[in-house]
């Protein structure tokens, strides 16, 4: 009898490994099944000009009236009397200022805490020394008109720079801020850079920070980009204003 019920249970093991290894045609099934595995990237192209994109998610709009991630750039464009028909020219890189590029609010202590507005403080005097006194801007009509339209313009390049064009070495790019630009003294941008403030070539240098698949794009040795590499029909938006390396600076770093 304990032979038989050996025997008994041996066929039962034998009948379950023989379902599990026929594909489980009980169920209707497979264990597994093959397939050709296809490499796919989300399409970078959004299908839209520059300008469309920044007026899309600057003031919102009826489809995404809470998208306002470029307003206060789109505030700084009115206000130096910039034509956004520059947003539409072809062959052209754009860098976009996302609202924390210039201006992080802290809601508890209602002060500036980071961008543009606090790194590139008005000057209100100097003391005794000579040093600047200053205090963040709170609005773009703190700067000068001519100042803040020099540096929209430093953020259009003459061509297209988009991540398979750069490598971690830097590349010069022309952008279209006149040659010998210099910046006025009513910010601090006026006493950095020997006291030009502006790259006196009109010129940006980007480099990828790694090696890797879509590295960050830095811009001067300073500031990476927050998202990049969106595929307009006039070329290329690259996206800065990463808390904690919010403001884009008009020269190269040299540290």
């Amino acid at each position: 009898m304990k032979r038989n019920f050996n025997i008994k249970w041996i066929q039962v093991g034998v009948m379950l490994l023989t379902l599990l290894t026929t594909g489980c045609s009980l169920f209707d099934m497979e264990l597994q099944e093959n397939y050709d595995y296809e490499h796919k990237t989300l399409d970078p192209n959004i299908g839209i000009s520059a300008r469309k994109f920044l007026e899309n998610r600057s003031y919102g709009t009826p489809e995404n009236p809470t998208d306002t991630a470029f307003k206060w750039m789109r505030m700084g464009l009115e206000y130096a009397g910039i034509d956004l028909n520059e947003l539409e020219k072809a062959d052209r890189t754009f860098i976009f200022l996302h609202n924390d590029a210039i201006k992080i609010w802290d809601v508890k202590t209602k002060k500036v805490t980071g961008g543009l507005f606090l790194d590139f403080p008005i000057v209100t005097g100097v003391d005794g020394t000579g040093k600047p006194l200053t205090k963040p801007a709170a609005k773009w009509e703190d700067y000068s008109k001519e100042d803040v339209r020099n540096y929209f313009l430093y953020l259009i390049l003459q061509g297209k720079y988009n991540f398979a064009d750069l490598s971690i070495d830097n590349v010069k790019a022309k952008t279209l801020l006149p040659a010998n630009t210099v910046a006025s003294k009513g910010s601090l941008l006026g006493y950095l850079n020997e006291g030009k403030g502006f790259d006196q070539e009109g010129a940006m240098y980007l480099k990828l920070v790694n090696n890797s698949d879509l590295a960050p794009i830095q811009i001067n040795n300073k500031t990476t980009n927050r998202s990049g590499g969106y595929g307009v029909t006039n070329g290329v938006v690259h996206v800065y204003g990463v808390k904690g390396n919010t403001t884009v600076y008009p020269f190269i770093s040299l540290q």
